[in-house]
């Protein structure tokens, strides 16, 4: 216990300990400079006779050298217990430079005994010297125990507290994508790996710049392509990542137990694009696909309607383009079973287009609504249930789009393993609006097929997913089904803007990886509280006029805070990596550089293929084959249309041209 009496009694020791130190340096003077002592006339007998005794009784203090060491190890002792007053000001260099001076004054003072002159001026320099090395040393001893010890202001930025152990282990299976990475770990820089589980589903984040398709989409897709996966990607800036994946498909494709078939969708460049119908009717088995389809296909082409789901204005045209598709595939066995055919035929007057839809009679229950506006006239209602559908489906109307979406060069089932594919549809930023809805039927339709057991195991690879309007039911239940999905995203406010709070939370929550560059405000903010918090050293200082105190305290603080995540370089990460129970990870979450080899990759980009031209086009091809969409509509139409008018039982849904007003002259006569 520190109480007043033991820290007296320590005083005492320390004292005691410095005063025997000083006459034993004093006895050393007597002893060395006995020559002077004697010419001086100031030897005493009884003081010899006790030097002497002690030099034999003990001898660590004969000779020159010893004593000094002795004197030196009391005086030492002495100034441990030394608690001076802490000063913030006071500098370490000062203090070697007292303690080294005067150990060099203490003594290489010893050399001037060898010297030729007079005794007493020998002595006096030898005392002089020596006596200033010990105040010296008395000197910059008593200081160091004034130094504070700051760390705080050697680490401004709080690095050595902010940093933490993180998996170093290479854990490599079938299931992982595995990036290597650097990070410091008090003060050392330590290699380690990220080990993306990928049938968990990750979560790709980061502002533009940050490094998300270069340093981890780049490796997503190299690793899985030489494990076999089929794939679909979403390449928001197309062809850079679909050039990525093309030429390691080259490279690996011989591998592949079954070789799998390259596709591109691409409405820009139709020289480079194959032609795919989005709603083959061998894929639409029921009313339920129909449903699914209009509704993915009238919310990404109206993203307001996400947050007004189950109104009035948004079901309606839902409704009516679910039983335009449904009656499309159910005519002729899906004959004319096609997004363009349907945008046509959607489009026609509703004299000769609710006749013709009445014919089938699995959507009657769909069309009933728009029957009875339309046989009692109500035009103005008929309208607001429709004419929002009709608008949002006449941004489609593009002779390049109806040509890519009404052949049929694959389906989309790419994990089928008796024929897997390899699908990159590419986006235009300037365009994505239009791009994006169809893109996201596409989507929809590939979520539906994929999600089967028994398949090959495929990878999904969205760059840019809040472009798409697409379900996330696919992640939470494709894992037994060995499908990997990664999205990407610049900033959780665009899942927010688009998808509104409520599914942007889910589609963040159900993904078990997450990986982001720099993100800044509430999404930097969630991504710090779900990396967690560590334990911290902390130290405050408090300086008085009289005192100065040091204090430690142990505090459970951010691992990364949110400043540190909106301040992160191009090719850094932080996140956090989900396990399984063969490959259990403690240190899961990660603030890192990946490593890539960047010289390797810029070598190996100057050997990429380009994309193949599938097959010569021109624009006179384009438009036949937009105008025989058109004249397969009209066919249709007036096709049953004849069929109606020579049935009795239809009659009654050929609506009869209103009576023209009486003119002037017939009122006249009556």
């Amino acid at each position: 216990m520190q109480t007043g009496e033991n820290i007296q009694a320590l005083y005492k020791i320390l004292d005691l300990l410095r005063f025997g130190s000083i006459l034993l340096l004093l006895i050393h003077f007597y002893s060395v400079c006995f020559p002077a002592v004697a010419e001086l006339e100031l030897s005493v007998p009884i003081l010899n006779k006790i030097i002497y005794n002690l030099s034999n009784g003990f001898p660590a203090l004969s000779g020159i050298y010893k004593p000094k060491l002795v004197i030196l190890l009391l005086l030492t002792i002495s100034l441990i217990g030394v608690t001076g007053k802490k000063d913030d000001k006071l500098a370490v260099q000062p203090v070697l430079l007292y303690l080294s001076v005067g150990l060099v004054f203490f003594f290489t003072s010893t050399f001037l005994l060898s010297i030729s002159a007079p005794p007493t001026k020998i002595a006096s320099l030898y005392i002089i010297i020596t006596s200033t090395g010990y105040l010296l040393i008395l000197t910059g001893g008593t200081k160091v125990s004034r130094l504070l010890k700051d760390r705080m202001g050697n680490d401004i930025f709080n690095d050595f507290n902010e940093s933490f152990p993180q998996e170093e282990r290479l854990l490599q299976t079938e299931d992982t994508v595995n990036l290597p990475t650097e990070y410091v770990f008090r003060r050392k820089k330590r290699k380690g790996w990220i080990n993306l589980q990928i049938f968990r589903g990750c979560i790709l984040a980061g502002t533009p710049g940050s490094g998300k398709s270069f340093w981890v989409v780049r490796n997503y897709i190299t690793q899985l392509v030489q494990r076999h996966y089929c794939f679909f990607l979403y390449d928001f800036k197309f062809p850079d990542l679909t050039l990525i994946l093309y030429n390691h498909a080259l490279k690996h494709a011989h591998l592949y137990p079954v070789k799998p078939q390259f596709y591109i969708i691409n409405f820009d460049d139709l020289s480079r694009t194959h032609r795919c119908n989005v709603l083959y009717p061998e894929t639409m088995l029921d009313l339920t696909d129909a449903t699914e389809s209009s509704r993915t296909l009238m919310l990404a082409l109206n993203r307001s309607w996400l947050k007004q789901s189950g109104e009035f204005f948004v079901e309606s045209p839902i409704l009516f383009v679910t039983a335009i598709f449904w009656f499309l595939r159910k005519y002729q066995n899906g004959k004319y079973c096609t997004l363009p055919h349907a945008i046509e035929l959607s489009m026609m007057e509703y004299d000769e287009l609710f006749p013709v839809l009445t014919l089938e009679p699995t959507i009657e229950v769909l069309i009933n609504p728009f029957i009875s506006a339309y046989v009692r006239g109500a035009a103005e209602q008929l309208e607001g249930q429709i004419a929002s559908a009709k608008i949002s489906l006449s941004r489609l109307v593009s002779p390049s789009l109806y040509y890519v979406l009404s052949g049929s060069d694959f389906t989309l089932d790419i994990n089928n393993p008796e024929s897997p594919k390899l699908v990159c549809v590419g986006n235009n930023p300037a365009k994505q609006s239009t791009y994006g809805a169809v893109l996201s039927l596409y989507v929809e339709r590939m979520h539906k097929l994929i999600n089967k057991k028994g398949q090959h195991p495929c990878a999904l690879i969205y760059d840019e997913y809040p472009t798409l309007t697409a379900s996330v039911d696919l992640i939470s239940t494709a894992r037994s089904n060995k499908i990997a999905v990664l999205v990407g995203l610049q900033d959780m406010s665009q899942l927010v803007r688009d998808y509104g709070k409520e599914h942007a939370e889910v589609i963040v929550n159900i993904c078990g990886n997450i990986i982001s560059g720099q993100v800044l405000g509430e999404s930097a903010k969630s991504l710090s509280e779900r990396i967690g918090k560590i334990n911290q050293q902390k130290e405050s200082h408090s300086i008085s006029s009289s005192d100065t105190s040091v204090s430690k305290s142990a505090n459970l603080d951010a691992a990364v805070p949110v400043s540190r995540i909106s301040n992160l370089s191009s090719g850094e990460f932080v996140g956090a990596v989900a396990d399984t129970p063969q490959n259990p990870i403690k240190n899961k979450v990660f603030h890192c550089r990946i490593i890539n080899d960047i010289d390797a990759i810029k070598k190996e980009e100057q050997s990429y293929q380009q994309l193949p031209v599938i097959r010569n086009i021109d624009e006179q091809t384009v438009m036949e084959n937009y105008f025989q969409i058109k004249r397969d509509v009209r066919h249709l139409i007036d096709t049953e249309m004849e069929k109606i008018r020579n049935n009795p039982a239809f009659k009654h849904l050929i609506k009869k041209p209103p009576k023209p007003p009486a003119t002037s002259t017939q009122s006249k006569s009556i």
